[in-house]
């Protein structure tokens, strides 16, 4: 025995009687608040009515369901709440979590529920991330994600300066790195690793307090970095850049007018202007039919032009000028509609694949994804669920509906052999041993073995008759399940650990840790990039906020740029910056805890 204050009795327990805690039911340990105490290994047991637990808390301690959906629904109504327009969104729901665990030891989801999750949410957002990260590596793309992973390089060497110099333990250090570049992802790929290294449970709290208290800066600190560049002029005399995605798709019926638009095929003529547009119908003569790749235009021509507003008002001074006409509203011989891609068979192929003039005398001029609306060309792949706009004979409709499936019930859903199958292969990859030149085998685990299948099936959309790729509403959907299910479980089990930090004192050091962390990292991009790579400063900031991850920055500096510049700079880093924390989030948490 020990002695405590007045109404508490200390209890000095072995490690197989604490053990033995684990096996009692509810209701043997009603009446009891089990408290861990770190430093010495000891459980406080309060006994006597004053010890008992109100019924809502006893009730959410029998039902382990119950606490998920409360701990759920509580977090997404707080991270609906915005200041200023700052919100915590889905974060939210691991700052739930942690606050039910605090109130209650007993409050604790099972260790499944957040496995589950991270298995779901890495795989499906490897998935959706597959294309965009193999295609990060081309052109300007090379050199922005070399400084993307040249900072995050950086953020991960001060958050090891800082548990040397601070005397941070490791996984508090690494969840600060996790947290102050707000990536949920990271954080579980370090949970994953310090599980296979047998750390104990209250060393599987350590990142989660570590990403808790950082996380808010994490956010707030981007957006101060891109106000302070603004402020510093960082943004003068940048140089134009181009911007390859259109922010709004728009249609203009065109009059051909121009000599040098007769010299070769239409098609020939804006792609060697290297304008992304598509051509839907032609008027000659009064009679209406398709804008094939083949038309050579004459003087007097009405051909409509799809694209970006600024490729469509290049093509327009290429070929002619503006007609009063619409050829689009002339319905009389070419029909429009837009089609769901629901056929399983259709999803993953080309458009050239799909041979659709040949088939139909039909042409697809805008591809609608998820809330983005595309310009297609030929390597365009369709997947499922996107909505295309088809132009053409209005007697072949309902065959080219057919076609690509139209079926709205059929995208709502998953293939569950395929999904299953690419899971069950990143479980296995995640088993395999890694030789490493520093220590004992790696292994990618239930976090890193996933996620990698699932870029590379991602990647690859179909083999054969199996679809790797998911529809967007399923996978979104899908992926915010799983990143859910994760954040409950773990908040929960973490929840009387992080009041311990916050109790002791340790939070301040965790706080300034994490933003010097989120102001290096935002001020090395800023600086190198504007100074040294002459990266626009429109286009930097959607950089910086992919870098990371964070949507609610991309909002704030798209409100900036309206040229649509950040969301390129976004979508051109954000798939490896991910995919990159990931990475060095697990290996500083090897190399940290060795």
């Amino acid at each position: 025995m020990f002695a405590t204050r007045p109404g508490l009795v200390g209890v000095a327990l072995s490690q197989s009687e604490l053990s033995s805690l684990d096996d009692l039911t509810p209701r043997e340990l009603e009446g009891l608040d089990v408290v861990f105490t770190e430093s010495r290994a000891r459980f406080l047991l309060r006994h006597g009515s004053g010890g008992r637990s109100s019924p809502m808390v006893q009730l959410l301690r029998e039902s382990a369901l119950l606490l998920l959906f409360v701990v759920a629904a509580l977090g997404y109504l707080v991270g609906r709440v915005k200041i200023r327009g700052f919100g915590l969104g889905v974060a939210a729901v691991l700052f739930t979590g942690l606050a039910a665990g605090a109130l209650d030891p007993g409050l604790k989801l099972p260790e499944f529920v957040q496995q589950f999750g991270l298995v779901v949410f890495v795989y499906t957002l490897g998935v959706a991330s597959g294309p965009g990260f193999f295609s990060a590596f081309r052109r300007r793309g090379l050199r922005d994600n070399a400084l993307a992973f040249g900072v995050l390089l950086l953020g991960a060497g001060i958050a090891a300066a800082a548990e040397r110099v601070l005397a941070l333990r490791p996984g508090v250090a690494v969840g600060i790195f996790a947290g102050a570049l707000t990536n949920t992802p990271a954080l579980a790929g370090v949970l994953d690793v310090l599980k296979q290294q047998g750390a104990s449970e209250a060393a599987l709290a350590d990142p989660v307090v570590g990403y808790s208290v950082a996380y808010p800066m994490g956010v707030l600190g981007v957006l101060g970095a891109i106000l302070l560049a603004r402020k510093l002029g960082l943004g003068k005399d940048a140089p134009p850049e181009s911007v390859s995605a259109p922010t709004t798709v728009v249609g203009r019926t065109v009059r051909v007018t121009q000599q040098a638009a007769l010299r070769a095929p239409a098609r020939t003529l804006v792609d060697s202007a290297e304008i992304r547009v598509v051509f839907g119908r032609l008027k000659r003569g009064g009679v209406v039919t398709l804008a094939t790749d083949e038309l050579r235009l004459e003087l007097g021509d009405l051909v409509t032009v799809v694209g970006g507003e600024k490729h469509v008002a290049r093509a327009t001074a290429l070929l002619g000028d503006v007609s009063e006409e619409h050829l689009e509203l002339d319905r009389t011989v070419l029909d429009f509609r837009r089609i769901f891609v629901s056929n399983r068979e259709v999803a993953g192929r080309t458009l050239a694949e799909c041979a659709l003039p040949k088939r139909f005398g039909a042409i697809v001029t805008r591809v609608r994804r998820g809330d983005v609306e595309l310009v297609p060309d030929r390597t365009t792949v369709l997947e499922l669920g996107d909505r295309v706009r088809v132009v053409c004979p209005r007697e072949k409709m309902d065959e080219v509906t057919r076609f690509l499936g139209d079926s709205y019930a059929a995208v709502s859903e998953i293939d569950v052999v395929s999904f299953s199958l690419g899971i069950a292969l990143g479980l296995l990859l995640g088993a395999l041993p890694i030789p490493t030149f520093f220590g004992p085998p790696f292994r990618l685990g239930i976090a890193g073995g996933p996620l990698v299948v699932g870029l590379l099936l991602g990647r690859l959309e179909r083999t054969r008759s199996l679809v790797w790729s998911l529809p967007y509403s399923a996978g979104l959907t899908l992926r915010q399940l799983g990143l859910v299910l994760f954040l409950a479980g773990v908040g929960t089990r973490s929840g009387g650990a992080f009041l311990s930090t916050l109790q002791q004192g340790g939070g301040l050091t965790i706080f300034l840790t994490g933003t010097v962390i989120t102001g290096g990292v935002a001020l090395a991009c800023v600086v190198i990039g504007r100074r040294f790579l002459r990266i626009p400063l429109g286009t930097l900031t959607g950089m910086l906020a992919g870098i990371h991850t964070q949507p609610a920055a991309l909002a704030f500096a798209s409100e900036r740029y309206p040229d649509g510049s950040p969301s390129v700079g976004y979508a051109t880093v954000f798939p490896l910056a991910t995919i990159a924390k990931i990475v060095a989030a697990q290996l500083l948490a090897m190399v940290l805890t060795r």
